[in-house]
Parts: C-alpha cells; sequence; structure tokens
C-alpha cells in the first residue's frame, strides 16, 4: 500500500518547525528518522495531512557533555549515540541499550528523538530514559520547557507533549562511583520488538550495599514500566542478599495492563520478564563490583 496524500514540509530551523505545529495543529506530525512514521503510513495505520521532516534541523543534531549529565538533540541518530565517547563514559546503559535496536540500517537512520517521541513501551530509549530520570526537553511558541522521563510517557505511542510541542533534545543523568548497567530483553529474532526486556543501573557503596539502583521494565505495559517497589525494597541492603531471582520476581509483582497478543499471553510475559531482570540485574552487579 501507499500512504495517504500528505503535504511535506522541511524547516530549516526549530523555530520554524514550532511555527508550522502551531499553525497546522493536530492535522500535522513531525518525521524524523522515520524508521517507525513511514511504515505505519505506508500501511494506512496511520494518516496526517501534513509532515514536517525535522531531519535538516542542525540545532537538533549533537551531542553535549553538560556538567554531570549528557544532552542528546532530538534528530541525533542512534548510530550516533551508540558511538559516542561521551555516552559511553557517562551514561553507558543508553550506549548498551543501542545495539540492541532493531538493525544496523535501522539505527543509521532511525534518531534518538524520534524513538523517544513515539513511546512504544517495547522500545529500548523510553526505557532508558525512564530508568535514569532524563529529563525530556519540548519547544513550542510559548517557549521550553522540561518534562521528566518519568511523566512523559502516559499510554501506548502516547505523550504529555502538546500537539504544538517540539521534542528538541533528552538529558540524561550520569551516574559516578561504583555502578554498573545491563539491558537484557528477550525477542523471537534478533531485530524483533522485544517481548519483555528490562534495563538496570546499581551503585554500590565501599560496603558493597545497595546505594541506588533502578530498574525500567520494557513490554510489560502501555508505557516503560519503573519498579519503584522493588529499587525501595533493594536499597540499603547487601548486593550479596539480593539474589537476581528474586529481584526478578521483585520487579514483575503486582504488574497490571501486561500487554497480550499473539506472541504470547500477560503471565508469559510476565515471567519472560522476572527472567531478563534477573540476568540483567546479575550482570549489573557484576559491573559495579568491578567499578
Amino acid at each position: 500500500m501507499k500512504p495517504a496524500p500528505f503535504e511535506y514540509h522541511a524547516p530549516e530551523t526549530a523555530a520554524d518547525a514550532v511555527d508550522l505545529l502551531a499553525e497546522l495543529g493536530d492535522s500535522a506530525k513531525v518525521l524524523a528518522g522515520g524508521q517507525s512514521l513511514v511504515p505505519m503510513l505506508a500501511l494506512r495505520l496511520a494518516a496526517f495531512d501534513h509532515l514536517v521532516d525535522i531531519g535538516r534541523i542542525a540545532e537538533l543534531k549533537g551531542i553535549e557533555r553538560r556538567d554531570d549529565a549528557v544532552w542528546v538533540g532530538a534528530a541525533t541518530t542512534q548510530a550516533t549515540v551508540g558511538a559516542d565517547a561521551d555516552v559511553a563514559d557517562l551514561v553507558p546503559l543508553l550506549a548498551k541499550a543501542t545495539p540492541l535496536i532493531g538493525h544496523f540500517q535501522i539505527r543509521n537512520r532511525g534518531t534518538l528523538g524520534g524513538s523517544i517521541a513515539h513511546a512504544d513501551p517495547a522500545a529500548e530509549y523510553p526505557a532508558v530514559a525512564v530508568a535514569l530520570d532524563a529529563g525530556v526537553e519540548v519547544a513550542s511558541r510559548r517557549g521550553r520547557r522540561t518534562i521528566a522521563a518519568g511523566d512523559f510517557f502516559d499510554g501506548f505511542w502516547s505523550t504529555t507533549m502538546e500537539a504544538d510541542e517540539l521534542l528538541v533534545g533528552v538529558s540524561f543523568p550520569g551516574w559516578r562511583g561504583r555502578s554498573g548497567f545491563a539491558v537484557e530483553e528477550f525477542a523471537r529474532r534478533e531485530g524483533d520488538f522485544a517481548i519483555a526486556g528490562a534495563a538496570i543501573g546499581v551503585q554500590l557503596d565501599g560496603d558493597d550495599r545497595i546505594r541506588r539502583c533502578a530498574i525500567a521494565l520494557i513490554g510489560l505495559g502501555s508505557t516503560p514500566v519503573r519498579a519503584a517497589g522493588a529499587e525501595a525494597e533493594l536499597t540499603g541492603r547487601s548486593v550479596e542478599d539480593a539474589e537476581p531471582a528474586e529481584v526478578g520476581r521483585l520487579a514483575t509483582a503486582g504488574l497490571d495492563a501486561v500487554p497480550e497478543d499473539l506472541h504470547g499471553s500477560a503471565s508469559y510475559r510476565t515471567r519472560v520478564g522476572a527472567t531478563v531482570v534477573a540476568r540483567a540485574w546479575a550482570a549489573a552487579t557484576m559491573d559495579a563490583r568491578r567499578g
């Protein structure tokens, strides 16, 4: 099939893009890398009268180290994120998640901002943003504001951005000290969306007690799920006493609205989720103890 007819716009600045969104309203959709939107348009799962292509806007591209955080422009490709030294040094969870996204052809075109704005609960970057308490920067004619990642995703393919707002960048806080990170997921084929996954960070003190931890679940809800109860239960405990299997059970206990489809029932996804959490926890704690 072919997409329904639309008018194409290619603004050269973020201000021009924001003006277009303000003028066109709900009839417009932002086009970034197009790796999610274009297939949906081609299958006519979505249709818009106007597409606003931000791929030529230089100010929306790039990676900057800002104090103890890394800012990534919305139009920065996933391949660029995966190869960046500052990302690897300060936000290793983001670096570890990148190779799991689709295939290299997708990462060469897909953008970080496109993945965040698309808000697929089975995607890696939204889970990383939630786990690390990232700040999502958006712009409109009213100015700019930063939305906490935990407040940004509010449903399947849905965010709290207004129709006239443009995602311009995401700031990921870095963790210092004895910190370890891991991303694990299970998919039926390499490159497929995960049936379930987990993005985990762990920070230890000098006595191998858990100073803080972050556990975000992939594909187990209508949004990326932060396992806040499990984090609270684990914080302060000796890492030796936090068995991976127990962490998996804690992180997936009490989940509601777990998706069900032809790839698996809710109970199956939950069991897989507990397993990938256990694997990610083991890898992250090993990483932290080495560091």
